[in-house]
């Protein structure tokens, strides 16, 4: 029987040959002096041999685990070295899957992706594509087999998410070609097979008498401080709900006027830059007195190391009286969009202050700054709007 040492010592010799252990386990020395586990056994009347790893990869302990699994297969009536074989070829058809290929995918993107994305897709996937085409060979799923899937989606009434579960299997398929696992997209095939896309819009007051009520109601609310400055601030800015509850301190330039809001906070992951009417700079300095040694301009009460959360400016304007139907805080959005193109402004200054993406992506990496001044003026120019209205009066934009 074979020890530590003495497999440790073993040399070579001009001709390979081998060291007996017990049960069958060999240790196989060759000229080059690589040192081979074998074990000898017998299967049908027939002598085999299976390769069980090289020492020192592979120790003489593990030698034996390997040995004795082996064994065991025997004894169940199997042969060793066809079930490592199937083992193989299972492994092999496993990594063929659609899940398995889309979760490799989905790994790969993850840094790309914002946490909160990443999740999503993961689970969109999981919930409703995995259970039923996952485990099929990526490379033999055909366009009415993902189709009948879609189709569970959208019975739900969830066509929104069944649109984007073909994009996302398109982008697995896409991700198998480049890795060989198959040969085309069928999802591509899809086009046209969904439902269409109904018009989403966010509700938001559209009559000027009614909005300048709705500011003179902002300025009025009776709840939180830092609350108010952000309903406030909203109008004037009108960027998307998270970009405002999440404003920083050291991304507001004061002298400048200005409001940079990095890459990594907005939809586009493209800086933005927001140009800060009088007015509010007003707001953020009252509200710099309150929360300016912090990190946020709208701290939480409950942590003021995070933001206000998303729920929070709604309930306010719930509790102002304003209805779901009536108004939202992105509904400020659509506001300022449609004003702005019915006085005259041009609509490239408008989609940059909205930032709407930009489909050439090497542009949209360098233009943030685009139109800078003209913006300048439009925003001071939409906020002494916004007074005019709240004071009641009826003047039009002059452009």
């Amino acid at each position: 029987m074979l020890t530590d040492v003495s497999v440790r010592s073993a040399k070579s010799r001009p001709k390979p040959y081998k060291l007996p252990d017990e049960r069958g386990l060999v240790l196989e020395v060759r000229p080059n002096g690589g040192k081979w586990w074998r074990l000898r056994y017998h299967f049908q009347g027939k002598e085999k041999m299976l390769s069980l790893g090289t020492f020192p990869d592979v120790s003489l302990k593990t030698a034996r685990n390997r040995r004795d699994e082996a064994r065991r297969l025997l004894a169940d009536g199997m042969d060793p070295s066809q079930a490592r074989k199937d083992g193989k070829a299972a492994a092999v058809t496993q990594a063929e899957t659609f899940e398995f290929v889309a979760r490799e995918w989905h790994a790969l993107q993850d840094s790309s992706w914002t946490p909160h994305t990443a999740r999503t897709n993961i689970s969109r996937l999981e919930k409703d594509i995995f259970p039923y085409i996952g485990a099929k060979q990526i490379k033999g799923i055909t366009a009415p087999e993902i189709l009948m899937v879609l189709r569970r989606v959208e019975a739900r009434g969830a066509e929104e998410t069944a649109r984007r579960l073909r994009t996302l299997c398109g982008q697995v398929f896409r991700y198998g070609i480049a890795r060989g696992r198959c040969e085309r997209d069928p999802a591509a095939d899809l086009k046209g097979a969904l439902a269409s896309a109904k018009p989403k819009s966010f509700a938001s007051i559209r009559e000027p008498k009614a909005i300048g009520e709705l500011l003179c109601d902002l300025d009025d609310y009776s709840g939180n401080v830092v609350v108010r400055a952000a309903l406030r601030m909203a109008p004037y800015v009108f960027v998307r709900p998270g970009e405002l509850r999440k404003a920083e301190w050291e991304e507001c330039n004061f002298e400048a006027m200005e409001w940079r809001i990095p890459a990594a906070k907005m939809k586009m992951r493209q800086v933005h830059i927001v140009p800060l009417a009088r007015q509010v700079i007003s707001i953020l300095e009252e509200l710099r007195q309150l929360t300016g040694a912090g990190r946020f301009l709208f701290p939480s009460t409950r942590a003021r190391s995070a933001p206000i959360s998303d729920m929070t400016l709604l309930a306010a304007l719930r509790r102002l009286g304003y209805s779901k139907e009536e108004m939202t805080i992105h509904g400020f959005r659509s506001v300022a969009s449609t004003l702005l193109n019915e006085q005259g402004y041009n609509r490239d200054w408008i989609e940059r202050q909205l930032a709407h993406g930009e489909r050439n992506a090497v542009r949209a990496a360098y233009n943030y700054a685009e139109y800078l001044q003209e913006r300048h003026r439009m925003m001071q120019e939409w906020a002494d709007y916004l007074d005019t209205l709240k004071a009641g009066g009826k003047a039009l934009l002059s452009v």
